[in-house]
This record gives C-alpha cells, sequence and structure tokens, in this order.
C-alpha cells in the first residue's frame, strides 16, 4: 500500500473542517476534486473512510483513525524538511505569518523588510486574520507565526504554543478635530453617552472590547456604521458624522481626525505566537526575530 501525502493532508483537512466544501476552499480546489481524490485514497487503502448521509459526508471509525496518523505522517515530513533545511548555515523556505488588521503595517510589513536584507531565501506569506480567528489557525497549522493579543491567545499555559512579547498598544477615542471633547487630556466615556460611535464588524476583536467598554460606563452605544476597515473609520470620523474607539496603532496620522487616551486607560497587549516543533525550523525563527526587531 503506497499512501500519497497530499491526499492524506486533504483527509486530514475534512477531520478538521468539518466538510467537503471547506476543505476544497482551503486548498483552493473544486469539491469535486476533492471527492475524487478522497475516492481514490479509499480505493488506495481499501477501507471505507467516508459515510455519505445526502450531500454530506463524515468520516467512518477507519477514516477518523487514518485521519490522526496523517496528522502525525505530515507532522513527521514537516520535520524532516526542516531537518533537511537546518543543515544550511542560510535559513530558507516560507513561512505564513498571520496578523490582525492594524498590526499589518505596523509590525508585520517592517518585520518583513527586514527579513529580506538578512534572510533573502526565506520568503514570509502575509494573511490578515483577527485575533480570535489566528490561534485555532495556529492550531491547526493553516500558519506558522501569529501577531495576536493576550486577551485572544488563550496559550499562555499550552506547552504547544511559544509566546513572544511584540508591544503594547493604548486603545484611544478618535474624534472629530472640532469635537468638544478633544478640549480633554483624557476622556471618561460616561461622557460620551449620547454619541454617535463608528464600530468595527460584529464579533470582531474591537467590536467586542468597545461595547464592552461603553456597557461598563453605563450606556449601550448608538452605533450608526461598521466597517471591517480602520481608514473607512477613520473617515467617517473625520467628516464629523461619529466617534470610535481603535487601537492607536490603527491610527493614520496623516488623518484628520485627534485622539485621545481613556480615562481610565486601556491597552492591549501584543504578541507573536508559533507552534513549538519537536525539530527547530531556521526560517521561523528568523521571522520571529525580525517581528522582536533583533
Amino acid at each position: 500500500m503506497t499512501l500519497n501525502p497530499w491526499r492524506l493532508r486533504l483527509l486530514a483537512d475534512l477531520a478538521a473542517y468539518g466538510t467537503v466544501r471547506a476543505v476544497a476552499q482551503r486548498g483552493n480546489l473544486s469539491p469535486s476534486a476533492v471527492s475524487q481524490q478522497l475516492a481514490t485514497l479509499e480505493r488506495e487503502t481499501r477501507t471505507a473512510l467516508l459515510e455519505r448521509t445526502g450531500r454530506r459526508v463524515r468520516l467512518t471509525a477507519a477514516g477518523v483513525l487514518l485521519a490522526g496518523r496523517a496528522r502525525e505522517i505530515l507532522a513527521a515530513m514537516d520535520a524532516a524538511s526542516a531537518e533537511l533545511r537546518g543543515l544550511s548555515d542560510e535559513p530558507a523556505g516560507t513561512v505564513t505569518l498571520a496578523a490582525f488588521q492594524s498590526a499589518l503595517p505596523a509590525l508585520a510589513e517592517p518585520a518583513v523588510a527586514r527579513l529580506a536584507s538578512r534572510h533573502p531565501q526565506v520568503t514570509v506569506a502575509l494573511w490578515e486574520m483577527e485575533p480570535h480567528e489566528s490561534m485555532p489557525a495556529l492550531r491547526r497549522g493553516d500558519v506558522d507565526v501569529i501577531i495576536t493579543t493576550t486577551d485572544f491567545a488563550g496559550a499562555e499555559l499550552d506547552p504547544a504554543i511559544d509566546l513572544l512579547q511584540l508591544t503594547s498598544d493604548d486603545i484611544v477615542l478618535v474624534l472629530p478635530s472640532d469635537h468638544p471633547l478633544a478640549a480633554s487630556d483624557a476622556v471618561d466615556l460616561r461622557a460620551c453617552a449620547d454619541q454617535r460611535w463608528t464600530f468595527d464588524v460584529r464579533g470582531s476583536y474591537m467590536s467586542e472590547l468597545a461595547t464592552r467598554l461603553c456597557r461598563e460606563a453605563g450606556f449601550e452605544p448608538t452605533v450608526i456604521c461598521r466597517f471591517n476597515n480602520y481608514m473607512l473609520s477613520l473617515g467617517h470620523v473625520s467628516r464629523g458624522a461619529s466617534i470610535a474607539l481603535l487601537p492607536s496603532l490603527a491610527v493614520d496620522p496623516r488623518s484628520d481626525v485627534v485622539t485621545r487616551p481613556l480615562n481610565p486607560p486601556v491597552s492591549r497587549r501584543i504578541i507573536a505566537a508559533a507552534r513549538r516543533p519537536s525539530t527547530p525550523r531556521p526560517e521561523v525563527t528568523a521571522v520571529l526575530a525580525a517581528l522582536r526587531g533583533s
């Protein structure tokens, strides 16, 4: 019996993501192509790996067993590749780095530029990913390194995850330049109870944080806009149509807005995280060093 690593990866992905469509989207394939490859794997193993119920499939007991073994096999192959790369003095390979929106220009892109001059054989693929999405993606193996916040990390006591402190970032009130509250050195959110707000999209880190802070200040915010792009939020505020709560990293200094710290102050700790491999990957170590600025 010869097992094809690519088909094993598709089976492991099916176990992780649950549907053929999700596996296809992850691999940039059509659902029919994924189904064909899984059917080929069944023929190669002479074992029923899938149960079909209408248009959906689920793993049989044998499928669950092989998916678990597939993850072990693929991890061993990745470790062997890392060991071979480690024989070279120069790190090489591709590292997938996921970061939330405001961390991409402020932290990720400068690190990639530093890395390019030091280790030109390392390629970094940048993905935008919100903090509540990135840690699960890291654990699944979808990405190699993430920039996230401790609010969503959930890995402080996880021996399988290495954490690296990067910086801290204040949450600030963003106001039109002529807003009356701009005269304050710091703003108690209770003074904003009658304001109209621009928030991030529902379920995002900043939407959840801003909602919580307003409620802790004793009011339900009147949200008139939701954008998943900070430049749109800054533009709306600059026109005097609303105010916003944003991370200071997200505020473009060219925007016609003013920012004020909160009273009491609110900040978040920003970290990088990577899986702790059995065999070190020099290219991942190089990316972490670039993020640290060393």
